[in-house]
């Protein structure tokens, strides 16, 4: 019986990633009955919105989709869709593994590491008051009220929830991850010596969660700027990190420059019941068309959709193919190149062929 995925083709570079995708996850041998299902710029004129309804009716539906990038507008605009499906589906642990590949260009070697961002609360629950509105005074003069604290009339404000029951989730979830993959550490990362009420309730709870697992899992904390420090100097000593959002964000992109970049960084938003795959990566509008850009990132993404859906042995297939076309060198885009401007690079579509021959052998 085929599996039925929502295939989100995205924006931008989106349905050229989406494309190679396809034929790459097809060429495993794994029957999939796609259901097309649009969102983004390109379609605001025609619904009014990048997020129409039918989208996440889809997903409801099938459970699971994965999609290409979707453009965030910076500063104004429409809030990211990204967010808003995350919080509409309760997709709340972001999966992104940072891993090393033979043939990207990296100052390190061997990295194997585990993001798990947690994806609905924190300073991305997007609880704003903007500089314009007139209820931000009334917001300031509370907030003066109850804290004793000085804030300057002229400020925006952003509100920053960290519950125990989505703390509790986000830490279990990383755990369970930590034992049915093998991993020996998990470390939660926070800001608590000085955000005591929010961070400090992330530290605490992480710590209660860890009891569950002892003997199991190691467990440690760390805090989030002496955090990125360690993984630049020595992150061969970390293995699975479970953060807040807004953390999580900025460290899984760290991460990823560990490995090489976001051309290589996959992603996975998980709920209780629901999952979505996409790369880490934004859209690169500029490059809309021009089948150049590395679909590394996106093709990963459907490894790690694959091996949801339990259909490991095509998942190992498919990623063992990506690791020998960048191992090779030949048929990869120019960012993969060790000169960009090598003439021999190959396009989105191209780097797709090889990485099917590939699984061919």
């Amino acid at each position: 019986m085929a599996h039925k995925i929502t295939l989100i083709p995205g924006d931008g570079v989106g349905p050229e990633l989406t494309e190679a995708t396809k034929r790459c996850i097809d060429a495993t041998g794994i029957k999939i009955d796609w259901e097309l299902k649009y969102a983004g710029t390109d379609v605001l004129d025609k619904y009014g919105t990048p997020l129409p309804d039918e989208v996440i009716d889809s997903i409801r539906a099938n459970k699971v989709a994965i999609k290409g990038p979707i453009i965030t507008p910076v500063g104004k605009g429409f809030r990211s869709v990204n967010v808003r499906m995350r919080k509409m589906l309760d997709l709340y642990a972001c999966l992104r593994p940072c891993k090393s590949y033979k043939g990207v260009r990296s100052r390190y070697e061997n990295i194997d590491l585990v993001i798990v961002r947690e994806n609905t609360e924190d300073l991305y629950a997007g609880i704003e008051f903007d500089i314009k509105e007139k209820v931000t005074k009334d917001v300031i003069k509370h907030i003066q009220k109850w804290s004793g604290s000085k804030i300057k009339q002229d400020s925006a404000i952003s509100i920053k929830p960290i519950s125990v029951s989505g703390t509790e989730r986000i830490v279990d979830f990383a755990f369970k991850y930590a034992v049915a993959n093998g991993r020996r550490k998990v470390t939660s990362v926070h800001k608590a010596n000085i955000m005591k009420a929010t961070d400090g309730l992330f530290l605490e709870v992480s710590r209660e969660v860890a009891k569950k697992y002892e003997g199991k899992v190691e467990f440690e904390d760390r805090i989030v700027d002496n955090m990125c420090m360690q993984l630049v100097q020595k992150p061969e000593l970390y293995d699975v990190i479970v953060l807040p959002n807004l953390y999580g964000d900025i460290i899984s992109d760290l991460c990823a420059g560990l490995v090489g970049g976001l051309g290589v960084a996959p992603g996975a938003n998980i709920g209780d019941d629901m999952a979505l795959f996409e790369p880490t990566h934004g859209s690169a509008p500029k490059y809309k068309g021009k089948n150049k850009v590395n679909p590394s990132a996106m093709i990963l993404s459907g490894v790690m959709m694959l091996r949801h859906i339990s259909e490991k042995a095509a998942a190992d297939s498919l990623e063992k193919a990506i690791a020998a076309v960048i191992a090779k060198g030949d048929s990869v885009t120019y960012d993969l190149k060790e000169n960009r401007d090598d003439p021999s690079a190959v396009g989105t579509s191209q780097m797709a062929d090889a990485i099917i021959s590939e699984m061919a052998r």
